[in-house]
């Protein structure tokens, strides 16, 4: 998830799903997403076309909202 594209908000995300049972259930959410989009990518699943880009809209909403929490978390405890 934000392992390819931020890996330094690693700890402060993981700081902020302790603490933020929201956004734990955001972060576990986007990885059952991406499981799902995997699989489906691969070939081991089938989906319609169109659920599958309404999953990956889904995840990308999710990623966008977990990232803003991110941010104004580590501008509120100076990180």
């Amino acid at each position: 998830m934000f392992k390819e594209c931020c890996p330094e908000l690693i700890p402060v995300m993981e700081k902020l799903a302790e603490e933020n049972p929201h956004i734990d259930k955001l972060i576990q959410r986007h990885k059952e997403l991406n499981k799902i989009i995997d699989e489906v990518e691969a070939g081991r699943e089938h989906m319609e076309e169109l659920e599958l880009e309404k999953l990956k809209k889904e995840k990308l909403h999710i990623k966008d909202e977990v990232y803003q929490a991110v941010i104004e978390y580590k501008k509120a405890n100076n990180l």
